[in-house]
């Protein structure tokens, strides 16, 4: 018999008990059409499908989480695994073999095409800033935090991230500095208020737009500060004498990327400095595969590339390397801390996102977090330079 260190209450109230001695978490298959998702995408597609519309559940979502990242189900041949799809839709009668849920998104047209990837930013977004605001710190910097230089909590830990990106681009008074993947401006506020920089940041979610410009209003520096709804592929003014792309390279893809270096290495003085912060895929991904989950139901169309193909990418452009920090500890901390942050406002995520999509984040942030604690993914901020003329 294989080994299965978890326990499983079925729909009628009977329970499967683990194989394996201590404490097992529960999984709850409230109806066979739990089943039935996971036999017909037996992927963290049909895990992730099930848990979003309510069939299948856990009473410890991170305990189970600790359990499913180290469990290798027995191989099951396609002819049962048929067969009890089979038994599991009739079981499931009416309904039959359950459909995907309406949340789940698959785009068409030319992968990170602009109209393709303004589609993907609109459906990450469109949950709404208040959702996220349940979760973030205040400043709604929505990426890793830095804990390594002695923060304590996540506020302490964002302002010291975006310290550490302005020390890195040597920001003085009076610098013209563009902002890709600007997000709610915390760093382009941060840029011009604390260093007396001049800010473009660009963003493609029209509602996050609206709020960084309140923000940036709030903060007293909206004549330092522009933010526009723009693609990075669509700007034409420069030069800057420095550029940050904070969480953003990550959605470029294997097939943009050397555009995406070209075009920024363009934009920047002779001497000016790229800050280049994202998450990368890490050689124990052996196949370097999307995970359909996330691809489907949180970051469409998001691509994290090795290190290495990023490097390739800039010193292409002619882009050189000075420095490359490593931050995955500090990216499984913050995704901790928002998890338990969204945890604590549940009812007020389903008021205002629906309970499908809360159930999304949920899950998302524990999966992204055990990628991090796995080494599965990494986030590393790397500073580049355009050689003086």
């Amino acid at each position: 018999m294989p080994s299965r260190p978890f326990d499983i209450r079925f729909w009628d109230g009977s329970v499967l008990k683990a194989t394996t001695a201590g404490d097992a978490p529960t999984f709850e298959l409230r109806s066979p059409a739990a089943i039935a998702h996971v036999l017909r995408s037996p992927s963290t597609l049909g895990l992730g499908r099930a848990y979003v519309e309510g069939s299948l559940d856990a009473e410890d979502l991170d305990a189970a989480f600790g359990v499913v990242d180290s469990f290798e189900p027995p191989p099951v041949a396609t002819l049962d695994r048929l067969r009890v799809l089979v038994a599991a839709s009739v079981a499931a009668l009416p309904a039959g073999v359950p459909q995907r849920p309406p949340l789940e998104l698959v785009l068409g047209g030319e992968r990170h095409s602009r109209e393709r990837d303004a589609a993907a930013v609109r459906y990450h977004y469109e949950v709404g800033n208040d959702f996220f605001a349940l979760f973030l710190d205040s400043s709604m910097t929505y990426s890793c935090a830095v804990y390594a230089h002695g923060a304590r909590t996540l506020e302490e830990a964002q302002q010291a991230k975006l310290e550490l990106i302005a020390r890195k681009l040597e920001l003085k008074p009076g610098q013209r500095v563009l902002d890709v993947g600007c997000g709610w401006g915390s760093f382009a506020i941060h840029a011009a208020k604390q260093h007396g920089a001049s800010v473009l940041g660009i963003t493609l979610s029209q509602s996050q737009a609206k709020l960084a410009r309140e923000r940036v209003a709030e903060a007293g520096v909206a004549d330092a500060v522009e933010i526009r709804v723009a693609d990075y592929r669509e700007l034409a003014e420069g030069p800057f004498d420095a550029i940050a792309s904070i969480g953003m390279v990550e959605h470029v893809g294997e097939t943009r990327i050397d555009e995406y270096a070209r075009i920024l290495s363009s934009l920047l003085v002779p001497g000016g400095l790229l800050l280049n912060h994202g998450i990368a895929a890490l050689m124990a991904d052996a196949d370097g595969s999307d995970d359909p989950f996330t691809n489907r139901y949180v970051f469409p169309d998001g691509e994290p590339l090795y290190l290495s193909r990023i490097q390739l990418a800039m010193e292409r452009a002619g882009l050189v390397s000075e420095h490359i920090e490593a931050f995955a500890r500090d990216y499984a901390l913050t995704l901790a801390e928002w998890s338990r942050r969204l945890d604590e406002h549940l009812d007020e995520a389903v008021r205002l996102a629906g309970s499908e999509r809360t159930r999304v984040w949920r899950l998302y942030l524990r999966a992204a977090r055990m990628g991090f604690l796995d080494g599965y993914t990494a986030v590393y901020q790397v500073r580049a330079r355009r050689p003086a003329q």
